[in-house]
């Protein structure tokens, strides 16, 4: 993966230098471990005009869950505990030679801004921007297989779940229960806080567990993720508890079904964001749910949950092919409950298969 991580700061360089800026201070964590390899907490990384540094406040971890720093940078630790990794990071740049030094505006607060740029006054600091977001996007085979293993440990997880007793069981312990198994099977931890919905909670996205009991005939709304080597992967499927649904749960269920599909095939290498989201939203739409829907269809994974591309309304760009994305509609009743159904994708082109499904558990309605 050396090699991997030098290409990647390479072609990081590139904009930087495009933009007269020779130098670069990365410190969102996500983005220090797409570049190093790995991101000790505190630590930032330093493209220098010289060197590139990965400087931290202690020797990094040696875990596999926790990345390992690429062997070709150089680790600079902080002499004492309590320094501010970014404020040193510049310093060197400044020992370095370099006139201008563009950082992560949008990741660091204006007491640490004003900081770094104390340190070192005679650089010209310049904004980076989402620069190392945007070459985050496209996926290589590599991170694509760390999200297919965690979607497998997240489908077996939810497996396991279904097959046990659901009633009486609140979404608290149901929820803990699940992300107690994601790590069971080798997931470095939950992606982001598992979600249980029952009842009248059921569909409603970003639900946090409470105490209520799962009862028969309740909708059984679940949606989870898997963090592998630091991918991470989502799910979310929505069942019937205890008996044979009522009409108005199939019908609402293959509603949002239809939707879904419909967002899934129109995954392909050079389709608009807002047309992926149209694709789900007007099936909705035009069954009279404008009002219910979500802000957007689904969105990008990868080191974060929530990474670009947004398939949302107003979102603009295009998709290219090794992005992976879910596809997340869902329809949520107040009082009643509601349905949300939720997969990772990759996009493939059409000559390769289309886009490529990991997270495989079925989508039937079933009753448990």
């Amino acid at each position: 993966m050396s090699e991997v991580h030098a290409t990647r700061r390479s072609r990081l360089r590139e904009r930087c230098n495009a933009a007269g800026a020779p130098a670069a201070l990365v410190s969102r964590p996500a983005n220090v471990r797409y570049l190093a390899g790995a991101a000790p907490q505190g630590a930032v990384l330093l493209l220098g005009g010289q060197e590139d540094l990965l400087v931290c406040s202690a020797p990094p971890d040696d875990r596999p869950a926790e990345g390992r720093p690429d062997e070709s940078l150089r680790l600079h630790v902080l002499p004492a505990p309590g320094g501010d990794a970014a404020v040193t990071a510049a310093g060197l740049a400044d020992a370095q030679g370099s006139d201008a030094l563009a950082v992560e505006e949008h990741d660091l607060t204006v007491a640490r801004y004003r900081a770094v740029s104390s340190v070192a006054p005679r650089l010209r600091l310049a904004d980076l921007g989402a620069a190392v977001e945007q070459l985050r996007v496209v996926k290589d085979e590599e991170e694509i297989s760390c999200l297919r293993i965690g979607a497998e440990i997240a489908d077996q997880a939810l497996g396991e779940l279904l097959e046990s007793i659901l009633v009486g069981r609140t979404e608290r312990h149901l929820a803990l229960e699940l992300e107690r198994r994601l790590v069971d099977h080798g997931a470095d931890g939950p992606a982001f806080p598992t979600s249980v919905a029952t009842g009248p909670n059921s569909g409603r996205r970003g639900h946090r567990p409470t105490d209520r009991r799962v009862e028969e005939g309740d909708f059984l709304s679940v949606c989870l993720g898997a963090t592998y080597r630091g991918y991470r992967c989502e799910i979310g499927r929505t069942f019937v508890i205890g008996t044979s649904p009522a009409d108005w749960q199939i019908e609402l269920y293959d509603l949002v079904f239809s939707a879904q599909r419909a967002g899934r095939e129109s995954l392909m290498p050079g389709a608009a964001y807002r047309m992926v989201d149209r694709a789900a939203r007007q099936v909705l739409d035009s069954a009279g749910y404008a009002e219910a829907l979500p802000p957007l269809t689904g969105h990008g994974v990868g080191l974060e949950i929530d990474e670009d591309p947004q398939l949302a309304p107003a979102a603009m760009g295009k998709l290219d092919a090794c992005v992976p994305v879910t596809v997340e509609p869902g329809v949520h009743l107040p009082g009643r409950g509601g349905v949300r159904i939720d997969d990772t994708l990759v996009v493939r082109p059409e000559a390769d298969g289309g886009p490529e499904l990991l997270t495989i558990t079925t989508k039937e309605l079933l009753a448990l």
